[in-house]
């Protein structure tokens, strides 16, 4: 019989007495974690050296796969118990009547002012992506990238340079009831007035194959547009960071064959007068990491559910991601170079078309041949 602890009885347990055991991959690891705890991925914990003298709380996602993990420890002769309702309940339980509204913002306008709230604000200038009478519908998606978007457009808010307008806008594609409350006690404890909508994406990309995340990303923007142009909405915001940009540009070369990169702006090609606008372009991951820790806040990582069962959180050597790959070598590179990021991104600002063999403009392809011998 598997060995179980609540939440609660957790919380009440010394740390010295115990040692809380997270299963899952180290990206979700990563993301959001309970307090104190070891990363040790299901398929590495039954080769480690764990201790014999404390008990070994287990916790994976949701607590599906955990129990599991737990029974089989205890039948190696550990005291190992599994955690009720996972990472989620966990969560749950800390985020229950929180308020952290003043603090987060306090932290945006004093410690990360110049790492991320000058940057917000200079990408917002410079790519001038906020205009006067603008109605925008800041997306969130529920992770840290886009409720810091969310705490940082309120900040401009309060500036009111011009009059513009937002809309905190949420799509629900199919979340458990576990993950839209995470996302809604978020907004609630940051003082986010999110604006609520139902979609059936999930449903429709489950039993898709072949890039079921590319094609559920290209849904979930068609839908958000549709929904910010019902509210009135001229932009949608999308919480891309400097990281994502660099990532991009060199998944295009490496895998694509071709120079591009993630535009700070861009037109809607479906949805006339529609524009989708980045407001973290500049701003580092790791300063937005640095942010959620400081406040300890913890966010939801990937709710779809093809990782709703935690079954499908610990890639292997074959389903690494691209990004991944791509975000890896690039920390490989900086070891060599410090420099290396800064240079990524700047060399899709400083293209010389005259020592380019081809490249193409508004669909049309131009070759260093057509003017080489003049007219």
């Amino acid at each position: 019989m598997i060995k179980t602890v609540t939440v609660d009885q957790l919380n009440k347990m010394n740390a010295d007495e115990c040692m809380i055991i997270d299963i899952r991959d180290e990206t979700a690891f990563e993301y959001g974690h309970i307090d104190g705890s070891v990363n040790i991925p299901q398929d590495k914990i039954s080769a480690s050296d764990l201790p014999t003298e404390k008990k070994l709380i287990i916790y994976c996602r949701s607590g599906i796969i955990s129990g599991e993990t737990a029974e089989q420890l205890c039948e190696k002769g550990l005291d190992a118990y599994d955690l009720q309702g996972g990472y989620v309940e966990w969560l749950r339980v800390k985020m229950e009547n929180r308020s952290i509204t003043e603090q987060v913002e306090l932290s945006l306008r004093k410690k990360f002012k110049k790492s991320i709230w000058c940057k917000f604000t200079k990408a917002i200038n410079e790519y001038q992506l906020v205009q006067p009478n603008d109605r925008i519908a800041v997306c969130i998606s529920g992770g840290k990238d886009s409720m810091l978007m969310a705490k940082l457009f309120q900040e401009l808010k309060r500036h009111d340079k011009f009059p513009f307008e937002v809309v905190f806008l949420v799509m629900d594609p199919g979340y458990s009831p576990e993950n839209r409350r995470v996302i809604e006690e978020n907004a609630r404890s940051m003082s986010i007035p999110v604006h609520i909508f139902e979609s059936t994406i999930f449903d429709s990309v489950y039993n898709i194959e072949k890039n079921p995340c590319y094609i559920c990303a290209r849904m979930r923007r068609g839908y958000l547009y549709s929904k910010a142009k019902e509210l009135g909405c001229n932009k949608i915001a999308l919480g891309h960071h400097f990281d994502d940009v660099i990532e991009t540009i060199l998944m295009g070369m490496l895998y694509g064959g071709q120079v591009q990169t993630m535009m700070p702006k861009l037109h809607s090609t479906n949805f006339e007068g529609m524009e989708l606008i980045r407001p973290l372009y500049l701003v580092r991951e790791d300063e937005i990491k640095h942010w959620r820790d400081y406040n300890g806040l913890h966010f939801i990582q990937c709710a779809c559910k093809f990782t709703d069962t935690c079954t499908t959180c610990a890639p292997d050597s074959r389903s690494v991601s691209k990004r991944l790959e791509i975000k890896n070598l690039i920390a490989q590179l900086k070891q060599v170079n410090p420099q290396v990021e800064k240079n990524i991104f700047r060399s899709v600002e400083n293209v010389n078309l005259s020592t380019v063999i081809a490249y193409k403009q508004h669909g049309e392809v131009h070759h260093f041949l057509d003017d080489y011998y003049g007219e």
